[in-house]
């Protein structure tokens, strides 16, 4: 009995054995790259464990504005120094002699960390390149000056740009066939998602040394530079941003407090983006939460724009010589005919009830207009650019149909085409309300090809994609919009209508006569259906235009959203704006 206990243990004992080698065989000679349900790499797990290292570039590509200057990050000169220098006896004294810092707070310093550091972060100490090449001739190991890549606290025009993130199943559903680390950044929104392909990056570079279980060099003092050292990457993505008007619209935007909302500068010229603003920011702890982590572009969204869309509806009437200058409207009445309690603007003419934005107007034109053809809005709106896709798209290189900026909504006029045969609704499609969406940065485009005389582009984002050696990979050449666009005559009658919004006596742009810039352009102020939380209606306020009046150089549209009907105008910020463009434009000018 006692000799079958002792067999039986003997051969549990052997099982579990057995097992165990089969198991410590598989983890090391089968699986040690792909370990677990978690995918681990045990080989990198393992050479983690016995290393410390700096990071000194990410090697993801970067963002720049279109005269090459960083968007996001910038190069810092710094000092970098490593723990394992505790262990050694060596003397800060030379080193604090070439950055003037004391003796004390260097070995100080060094005698805290755990990890590599850069000195004097949160606030680096930053270096020159005469200090730079002074400490590396110094030759103490662990003692570092090097060029390192730093985020930019707050950077600029983040809605376009977008964001990243460690995704390990979005990166291999993008890059099945790519080795590339578990950790690596993929693009989530914006730039960074439709350019996630260039930007990929081929390896970081890092400062890196072996340690033991202590922390002390496991192989002498020896510090190795780990880089990919490709020429060739990381890319740029040189942007149409401009630095100098993005932060004035950034400040702007601010300084008004827009809450929701916005604004967008084009340059009518090259169709290029120079400034977009979104509010409300990204929560960069949470971007995708709801209650106000902003990660929608309210640029490329669309929203309810309200008297703006007049331009189609007059765009239309011009074509089918419904402009009559003698014929008179009742501006005293409603959509619906009858007595408005709010405008009591009496009998005007066409451009008059443009330049005051009587609703009547147009409501009566929109009618007539469909019974001539009850699809005329919705052709007008799409010769304007208001739907369909604005954003530079095509194939390049294996990629078919690119798009700058895939989220870019398209805009719409009805959801249900009953409507086109509803008065009712008709009138209040041709006032922009009912179910008419458009983005703002649509709205720009509709702008911008006004101002050229009816010449149709797409809209740039991005100019071109820059090797790291200045080569360009790529470029995205000036693009005509595939939609049929309005005629030259219809531009040049449309370009009066809006100039006369700011040069009429009791036009809705009037405050905006004597800017340095002459201006034309329209306002709106849309019925969202929402209330506040003590009970007001809620509006969108739009004000869109371009300037110079004769020698058309920007376009601009602001936007205020889901504020109450006494507050929130855009004008005053379209001004500020103005100014302020044409004030570092003189600038400008001074210093060529």
């Amino acid at each position: 009995m006692r000799k079958k206990r002792t067999v039986f243990f003997i051969s549990v004992v052997a099982a579990f054995f057995f097992l165990f080698i089969a198991r410590l065989a598989h983890i090391q000679l089968i699986s040690p790259e792909n370990f677990s349900k978690r995918k681990i790499n045990l080989f990198e797990a393992s050479v983690s464990q016995r290393t410390q290292e700096l990071e000194i570039d990410n090697g993801r590509g970067g963002f720049v504005d279109r005269r090459g200057r960083p968007l996001m990050y910038e190069k810092m000169r710094v000092l970098v120094l490593f723990p394992f220098l505790k262990h050694f006896d060596w003397d800060p004294g030379k080193l604090a002699e070439i950055i003037d810092e004391p003796p004390l707070a260097i070995s100080g310093a060094v005698e805290k960390a755990e990890e590599p550091f850069v000195y004097g972060e949160p606030a680096p100490l930053l270096l020159t390149e005469e200090q730079m090449k002074q400490i590396n001739d110094l030759g103490i190991p662990g003692v570092f000056a090097v060029e390192k890549k730093v985020p930019k606290a707050g950077y600029y025009a983040e809605h376009l740009i977008g964001i990243t993130g460690e995704n390990e199943n979005l990166l291999k559903s993008r890059y099945p066939d790519k080795p590339l680390p578990v950790h690596t950044p993929v693009g989530l929104t914006g730039l960074q998602r439709s350019f996630d392909e260039f930007l990929i990056g081929e390896g970081a570079a890092k400062l890196i040394y072996h340690v033991d279980g202590l922390g002390r060099p496991l192989f002498g003092a020896n510090v190795k530079y780990v880089d990919p050292a490709n020429p060739f990457y990381p890319v740029n993505i040189k942007t149409t941003i401009d630095a100098d008007y993005q932060e004035l619209a950034e400040n702007l935007v601010d300084k008004h407090g827009i809450k929701k909302g916005g604004l967008l500068l084009l340059d009518i010229k090259t169709n290029a983006i120079l400034a977009t603003v979104s509010r409300p920011g990204i929560n960069k702890a949470d971007p995708y939460d709801s209650q106000g982590g902003g990660i929608k572009n309210m640029m490329i969204t669309q929203h309810i724009p309200g008297s703006v869309f007049k331009t189609v509806i007059a765009a239309a009437a011009i074509d089918y010589h419904l402009d009559d200058p003698s014929r008179l409207y009742d501006c005293s009445i409603t959509i619906h005919g009858k007595p408005d309690p709010n405008y009591r603007h009496g009998m005007l003419s066409f451009s008059d009830s443009f330049a005051r934005s009587c609703n009547n107007t147009f409501a009566t034109l929109a009618n007539e207009l469909v019974n001539i053809n009850e699809d005329i809005i919705e052709i007008y709106a799409k010769k304007l650019s208001l739907t369909g896709r604005n954003v530079w798209h095509g194939d390049i290189f294996h990629l078919k149909d690119f798009q700058q900026l895939p989220d870019e909504d398209l805009g719409r006029i009805y959801l249900d085409d009953g409507a086109k045969k509803d008065k009712n609704l008709t009138a209040m499609t041709a006032i922009g309300q009912h179910e008419v969406r458009v983005t703002p940065l649509a709205v720009a485009n509709m702008m911008a090809t006004i101002a050229r005389g009816g010449q149709k582009e797409l809209v740039r984002a991005v100019f071109s994609v820059e090797y790291k050696n200045g080569t360009s990979v790529v470029a995205f050449d000036k693009k005509k919009h595939p939609e049929e666009s309005i005629s030259p005559y219809t531009a040049i009658k449309l370009q009066k209508l809006l100039r006369q919004v700011v040069t009429n006596e009791k036009g809705t742009g009037r405050s905006l006569r004597h800017l340095p810039y002459e201006v034309a352009g329209k306002s709106g102020t849309a019925e969202t259906g929402a209330f506040s939380p003590q009970g007001k209606p809620l509006h969108h306020k739009w004000f869109a235009g371009y300037f110079p009046f004769k020698n058309p150089k920007y376009v601009l549209v602001a936007v205020n959203l889901d504020v109450p009907e006494d507050a929130g105008s855009v004008i005053p910020l379209f001004a500020d704006m103005v100014k302020e463009i044409y004030a570092l434009d003189q600038k400008s000018r001074a210093s060529s």
